[in-house]
């Protein structure tokens, strides 16, 4: 039986998983301000902050399918 996966995933793969959320936040952040100021500069700028965020949410989803292949044992 496979443990609970994030009580037993690394301290990298945690700060990659916080640092994704965050900056898809901060992102959308930036496109409700601009939004709601009518700001286009600062919403065309919240684009690449959510883009990197979902960078390292792709990344994340890779290492753990990584860790979870590894975890599984072999018949």
């Amino acid at each position: 039986m496979l443990r609970e996966f994030w009580a037993a995933s690394s301290t990298s793969y945690k700060a990659l998983v916080f640092s994704a959320m965050g900056l898809i936040a901060a992102g959308i952040v930036l496109s409700l301000l601009g939004s709601g100021s009518q700001n286009q500069g600062l919403m065309l700028a919240s684009l690449p902050v959510i883009g990197v965020g979902l960078i390292l949410h792709a990344t994340g989803v890779v290492i753990r399918g990584r860790q979870v292949r590894r975890m599984i044992p072999r018949k």
